[in-house]
């Protein structure tokens, strides 16, 4: 959510950022939050103006009374009532008017950096940059399904009896796998110095509505009926909210947490939620990174999170590339994103396995994350990415390691966390 006074100041600026992301139905939000803001800040001083008077007039009502003038004291009492009634109605409306403030404004988009790319869909995001070479084996390689079914490491048809499409039993070394690559990147990200969290794995709407845009809410979160609870589609969700409605001493950032979580998403309007895969899936676990910084810092630790995803990958020998997001392809609440993806040697191309994000304030306004500085009070930035999210990431790291013969081999620094087996066969 944006700062009223940003929108009172430079409504045409608001506008030209719309423009940019492609949402010009929304252009009419910005005149009518200039138009409610004018009304309630008219009302806003009316009532002062009120109070004042109601202030005043007490004082002369104990004058009055003092001096024995009954009748005039009780005149004024009539109109100190009138007033009351009269200011009562003007904070209900100037309630009104603020909640059809915010209701706008929740939905205008965050400002994007200027070094974001235009463009309307991820269609048009701009690689930056490659790390490994990209190798296409001279064997055919199977649908990654087919790799862990050889080894009888997936269940998908049982999944799909039990609890439908997009859903998966893993089993054995594949299941192992899994756990591995986890803890792997849990504690490579200790050694960077980030803090291990487990997080709550529901979370109320009000921090539903504090991390995410309504458009994200409804086509990621499932609601837990009957409750005010919803599942989390990122662990990321839970950690921004532990600072909701805190102020934080500036010497304690920034907070740097690496959290581990399993993910519920609906993938509503989702393509290929049928098939006999596990890329995009309503259930999976994520190691993820969390940073509240103060605001000069956010872009450092932008640069940081997102590499510290392309070390872990080439870390296990898997080549990777970094696409930056274009301004229709951010999120509402974003201001700048940059996706981390793997190579697939069965398709020739590369896959998204993670996203970066730098939200700015967005996150901390609608949360009331502030910070007390030297200066004052002001609100932090938040940023979130992913380091690691199988299966997603076993799609890569089976497709990379895969032998001619069927096998897969285990880089060294995974082998710890597989028993110091080198070779899956």
């Amino acid at each position: 959510m944006l700062d009223i006074k940003l929108i009172r100041e430079n409504p045409e600026m608001v506008k030209e950022n719309i423009r940019k992301k492609f949402q010009d139905s929304k252009l009419i939000l910005v005149d009518e939050v200039v138009e409610l803001d004018k009304q309630s800040r008219a009302i806003q001083q009316q009532a002062d103006n009120m109070r004042a008077d109601r202030n005043k007039f007490s004082k002369q009502i104990g004058g009055l009374m003092a001096k024995g003038q009954k009748e005039e004291a009780e005149e004024l009492k009539k109109k100190v009532t009138q007033q009351a009634e009269m200011l009562q109605q003007l904070q209900a409306e100037e309630t009104r008017l603020q909640e059809e403030i915010t209701k706008r404004m929740m939905v205008i988009p965050n400002i994007i950096d200027p070094s974001v790319p235009i463009g309307k869909d991820d269609s048009e995001n701009v690689e930056i940059e490659r790390f490994g070479e990209p190798v296409v084996p001279e064997f055919d390689i199977p649908y990654h399904t087919e790799i862990m079914e050889k080894f009888n490491g997936i269940d998908l048809d049982s999944a799909r009896s039990v609890a439908g499409n997009g859903f998966y039993y893993l089993i054995g070394d594949i299941a192992r796998l899994h756990s591995a690559v986890i803890s792997y990147a849990r504690d490579f990200m200790i050694d960077r110095g980030f803090t291990y969290c487990v997080p709550p794995f529901m979370i109320r709407s009000n921090v539903v509505t504090g991390v995410m845009s309504f458009a994200e809410m409804d086509a990621m979160m499932y609601k837990i009926e009957g409750e005010d609870l919803y599942l989390i589609g990122t662990s990321e969700h839970s950690m921004i909210g532990k600072f909701i409605d805190t102020i934080n001493k500036e010497e304690n950032l920034p907070y740097t947490y690496t959290s581990y979580s399993p993910c519920f998403r609906k993938e509503k309007g989702a393509h290929g939620i049928e098939e006999r895969g596990v890329y995009r899936i309503h259930q999976f676990e994520k190691q993820e990174m969390i940073v509240v910084c103060k605001p000069e810092d956010s872009k450092m630790w932008f640069d940081k999170l997102w590499q510290n995803t392309v070390d872990l990958f080439r870390s296990l020998d898997i080549p990777v590339r970094t696409l930056e997001c274009c301004s229709g392809d951010l999120a509402d609440l974003k201001v700048k994103s940059i996706d981390v993806e793997a190579w697939s040697p069965r398709q020739k191309k590369y896959f998204e396995v993670g996203s970066c994000s730098n939200l700015g304030d967005a996150q901390a306004r609608r949360l009331k994350i502030r910070v007390k500085g030297k200066n004052g009070k002001y609100f932090a930035h938040t940023l979130n990415n992913t380091v690691v999210a199988p299966p997603r990431m076993l799609i890569a790291f089976l497709e990379n390691n895969l032998n001619a013969d069927g096998s897969v081999n285990i880089p060294v620094a995974l082998r710890p966390y597989m028993g110091g087996k080198e070779i899956i066969g």
